[in-house]
């Protein structure tokens, strides 16, 4: 079983695969553009350690491990031994072929070429490189560390062996793996959550119901463990109004067109918990 991954962008989602998979022994180059954003990746993954410590959920000495097998950087070739690289960087197609152009030219034969996108077909990031063979849908849910599902998505050329390597990383980190047969935009879980966070999004907006409301008839009726409305302002507002973009864009189906609500939103930056305002207040 390869053991050493490199992870594209120290951000929320790029750092907690770094943690749980330096936590299960692999050995993580964790990779972005500046300094100041590798020590937030690195001091959020410390902090959530010694979370896990003070729990007594993990060892101090295993937490010491685990984060000595993290090498940041930004470097690019950096990643050039690596036997999976994840890609955790924002959801714009363009960013995306950026990444994989350049991960084509110095990732090793043989390499997998994971994206850990949330609603871009993997066929269109995988179309830029010359091995789309190798490029593969890993798409794991925030915050990964607690979140037990990976989405694995495969693109229309990703062959059996690169989807059955990503699957055993992901089950290698304690993940519990679906497989997408056919990439369309938003997979399977992207597309649910967007239809149903732009459905409570226009109740709300239209004035049929509060926002808590809302949400205590999706945990208390259907069992939810949050409601869509407080699962938007987690993810972030404007994550959210991009990934029904694109699969708006991708679909022409208006049941995936952001809400004028929510794009307003964006534009005054309520966008949720990390500005302290979303369609609740923090």
């Amino acid at each position: 079983m390869a053991r050493k991954l490199a992870v594209i962008g120290a951000g929320l989602m790029g750092s907690g695969i770094a943690q749980v998979s330096a936590q299960a022994g692999w050995d993580v180059v964790l990779r972005d553009v500046t300094d100041a954003a590798l020590t937030r990746g690195t001091d959020a993954i410390k902090t959530s350690y010694e979370r896990f410590v003070a729990k007594g959920k993990l060892g101090a000495a295993d937490a010491e491990a685990a984060l000595g097998r993290i090498t940041a950087t930004t470097e690019l070739d950096a990643v050039a031994d690596a036997d999976i690289v994840v890609e955790a960087v924002f959801e714009k197609l363009e960013v995306k072929h950026e990444i994989f152009r350049s991960l084509d030219k110095i990732a090793k034969d043989g390499a997998v070429l994971a994206s850990n996108t949330s609603a871009i077909p993997i066929t269109k990031i995988a179309a830029v490189t010359e091995r789309p063979e190798s490029v593969v849908g890993v798409h794991f849910f925030s915050p990964v560390p607690m979140m037990q599902l990976v989405e694995l998505v495969r693109g229309y050329k990703t062959s059996d062996e690169t989807l059955a390597t990503a699957r055993e990383f992901a089950e290698s980190v304690g993940k519990t793996c679906i497989v997408v047969n056919r990439d369309v935009a938003g997979f399977v879980t992207t597309r649910l959550i967007s239809a149903l966070v732009v459905e409570a999004a226009k109740l709300y907006e239209s004035g049929v119901a509060t926002a808590e409301d809302i949400d205590i008839a999706c945990k208390l009726g259907f069992g939810h463990a949050m409601g869509p409305l407080a699962t938007a302002d987690l993810t972030g507002v404007d994550i959210l109004v991009n990934a029904t973009g694109n699969i708006y864009t991708e679909t022409q189906d208006e049941k995936f067109a952001p809400p004028e609500l929510m794009r307003r939103m964006v534009d005054a930056g309520d966008i949720g918990r990390k500005s302290g305002q979303g369609f609740y207040t923090y």
